[in-house]
């Protein structure tokens, strides 16, 4: 459970932190405040989180590995230590291929989905 420092702040263990699966092959942790939000995720290879848009902007930092973006036009390689940004309402596929991936990403507004 996060803890408030001086009830301006949430501080999260790593304990606090334990993955949880969302699609197949992938697992995340997530963090959010009132508009902002963060999310760590471990993805297997071969693993894939079909075409869907949202309302949240979307920015993506790979730690390890390679993830594939597709969007109706391109697909879009993202290595260890690159970024993408994904605005609001864009329809992408995101996939991985033989590697595992671990990457951080920058949600807002808040997918409540993910809420904590």
């Amino acid at each position: 459970m996060a803890q408030t420092t001086d009830g301006s702040a949430r501080y999260y263990s790593r304990t606090d932190l334990q993955l949880r699966e969302d699609v197949p092959g992938a697992h995340l942790w997530a963090v959010s405040l009132e508009h902002t939000m963060l999310t760590y995720f471990e993805v297997q290879p071969h693993s894939r989180f079909e075409c869907h848009q949202h309302e949240s902007e979307q920015i993506t930092l790979v730690l390890e590995g390679q993830l594939f973006f597709e969007t109706a036009s391109q697909v879009i390689t993202v290595k260890a230590g690159e970024v993408i940004a994904i605005p609001s309402n864009v329809p992408h596929a995101v996939f991985t291929r033989e590697h595992p991936v671990r990457a951080v990403d920058a949600w807002s507004p808040v997918r409540e989905q993910y809420r904590r």
